[in-house]
């Protein structure tokens, strides 16, 4: 006799919804709320100062701004030159500071909001990543069912040993990495493997702490800590790729280093050496003052931001958000393209593909299934409805977890379970009175043009895409071949996901990892650059992803790596431009005699030069040359 525990309940149980995810609040943080001060008070002052209002109308908010947005880098600057250091931020509040200092108040404001809303975007960028890995582990109970001889007691999670056996009721997610005991269930680890359909369960068979158990009790016995579940070990390998980061940003500390050293030097240089020369302390003073602002690297920074946030927003009005300029330029260097499977190349929803046998045994099978809430037997019952057929009243409904459900139709014994066999796709077999009357087939749709899609990327990157996925082989290459694709990588867990990226990259190859669930996070995060597919994408997967495809559609992957692309070259433009600009006016400055009006209207002039050519990817004709590319 069945023991009580794992008897079989009438009807399924709903699945729990996954836990909320962690959020932090943009007001949370003190960044976001210092810059939006600052902006907010430029913005206020800039018309009146246009507008030649006296001074006690915009001189109070421009000295709002400057002390919004200028005390945070002005403070962690001071700091850092107690470590005798010297970083770009410090140097951007002296030039403001310089530039209030000889009447030119919109130049420092503007330095000023542009490195304070560039700081905030920052943090809440890291705050968000940070919110969406602790949140992950949300997705493993707190609690615990355990058995022992006395009988049951609940413990805590973290307290599960080695050796311990768990019970496991129908609707609740699994407390840690094990092997079944008893009972038989269906148990859906998307959040592990990717795959769209629950798997069936039985005794002997492998489990994952966080998925969420069917309609059947499971016994199970623990096989791993929890700080060594497969769960644990996607938070812990989204944390260590994300810290791969850090040589890059070293590098660009190094670069505003030496850039704010020389500028800080050339300037002192050149207000000291006239002086020792018996030069006018003001006309010294001011030229002096002249070089900085004309060294300034705000017109450098307005050269590389214009064409990557037009860029930006025009694969917004498309469909794909990308997180910020430097993922914009980064999708432009990719060599290489790895693809999920289930809802990436494919839709995620089971349809039934082939009806083998007797058709009409799929009215049958529809009425077995409708009670059921099992995504075979949704898949089931839609294919009944779109073909026409009329779904007669089934009853004495039972269900058997794991293999399948049974009931009377028109007075005879229907029974639906899984194939036995070998099959490409997921199969069922439709019993009636016991004999088999017919088999269905199902299979993740592909997604329309991801062919195209493939052969685009292909193009652009000169390596052919591959095709990662935890799914089993027949289904992956059944996929694989419909997309076009022949490096076909199937039945990995996320953390092979992410050794195979690693591996590409450790070659030098520069990786664009597209995917939808929290196993592909990982990989996301190892990958030079991640793209989360955005309407069925889990939390984590949105939030590691450096770009996200709002509307699922595959063709927006190959237009953004060419729009990304044409960004690049622009950057490349202005950053002549505006070195020449700059470069000219400093050696005027140097050299001659350059009039503070001219050298902040020629520093701007080549400000807003690169700014307007930077906007040229706004227009709707960008998106339709990057899809031609």
């Amino acid at each position: 006799m069945a023991s009580p525990a794992l008897r079989t309940p009438a009807a399924p149980s709903r699945p729990a919804p996954p836990p909320p995810a962690r959020r932090a609040r943009v007001t949370d943080l003190p960044e976001v709320r210092w810059a939006a001060l600052a902006a907010l008070a430029f913005l206020c002052a800039f018309p009146l100062d246009l507008a030649g209002a006296p001074a006690w109308a915009w001189g109070p908010l421009y000295a709002v701004c400057y002390a919004a947005g200028g005390w945070e880098p002005g403070l962690a600057g001071l700091q850092a030159l107690r470590e005798r250091t010297l970083d770009v931020d410090l140097l951007m509040v002296v030039a403001a500071l310089g530039a209030a200092a000889i009447g030119q108040f919109l130049d420092g404001g503007l330095l000023i909001v542009i490195f304070a809303v560039s700081g905030a975007l920052e943090a809440l960028a890291t705050r968000r990543t940070a919110d969406s890995v602790r949140g992950l582990l949300d997705l493993a109970p707190a609690t615990a069912v355990r058995l022992t001889a006395a009988g049951e007691e609940t413990v805590a999670a973290a307290a599960l040993a080695v050796g311990d056996t768990v019970l496991v009721r129908p609707g609740e997610r699994l407390p840690a990495d094990g092997t079944v005991l008893a009972g038989t269930s269906d148990v859906d680890q998307a959040t592990i493997t990717g795959e769209s359909l629950p798997a069936p369960k039985a005794p002997g068979d492998e489990v994952w702490a966080g998925t969420l158990n069917g309609a059947g009790a499971l016994r199970v016995r623990v096989d791993k800590e929890a700080g060594a579940t497969v769960l644990a070990r996607i938070v812990a390998l989204v944390e260590e790729a994300s810290a791969t980061k850090a040589p890059t940003q070293l590098f660009i500390e190094k670069i505003e280093q030496r850039y704010s050293v020389g500028v800080v030097v050339a300037t002192l240089a050149l207000f000291a050496v006239p002086l020792a020369f018996g030069a006018d302390f003001t006309e010294t003073l001011l030229r002096a003052m002249t070089f900085m602002i004309v060294a300034s690297p705000c017109a450098v920074v307005l050269a590389t931001m214009p064409p990557l946030l037009s860029a930006i927003a025009t694969a917004g009005r498309h469909g794909v958000l990308v997180k910020s300029a430097v993922v914009m330029e980064r999708l432009g260097t990719v060599d290489r393209v790895a693809l999920d499977k289930t809802g990436t190349l494919t839709e995620g929803t089971p349809r039934v593909t082939a009806v083998h046998g007797d058709p009409g045994a799929l009215a049958l099978a529809a009425a077995a299934e409708l009670p059921s809430e099992h995504p075979l037997a949704r898949a089931v019952v839609a294919e009944a409805r779109a073909r026409g057929l009329d779904i007669p009243e089934a009853t004495d409904f039972g269900s058997v977890p794991g293999t399948g459900v049974r009931a009377r139709v028109l007075g005879r014994e229907v029974t639906v379970r899984r194939a036995a066999g070998e099959h490409t796709d997921t199969a069922v077999e439709v019993l009636v009175d016991g004999e088999q009357a017919a088999v269905l087939e199902f299979s993740d749709r592909l997604r329309d043009g991801a062919p195209e899609a493939v052969a685009a990327l292909t193009r652009l990157t000169g390596t052919a895409p591959a095709l990662l996925t935890g799914d089993n082989a027949g289904a992956a290459a059944r996929v694989a071949r419909e997309a076009g694709i022949a490096d076909v990588r199937a039945g990995l867990l996320p953390q092979d996901k992410a050794n195979a990226v690693r591996e590409w990259e450790a070659a030098g190859g520069r990786v664009l990892m597209v995917g939808d669930g929290v196993n592909d996070a990982p990989a996301l995060a190892a990958a030079h650059t991640g793209v989360a597919m955005g309407r069925a994408g889990s939390d984590l997967a949105l939030e590691t992803a450096d770009a996200v495809v709002v509307r699922d559609e595959l063709a927006a992957l190959p237009a953004v790596v060419a729009l990304s692309r044409r960004a690049r070259r622009l950057v490349v433009q202005n950053l002549v431009i505006a070195g020449v600009c700059i470069g000219a006016l400093v050696v005027w400055d140097l050299v001659g005699h350059l009039p503070l009006p001219l050298g902040v209207a020629g520093h701007e002039g080549s400000t807003v030069l690169v700014g307007l050519n930077g906007l040229r990817l706004l227009r709707d004709a960008a998106w339709r040359r990057a899809t031609a590319e």
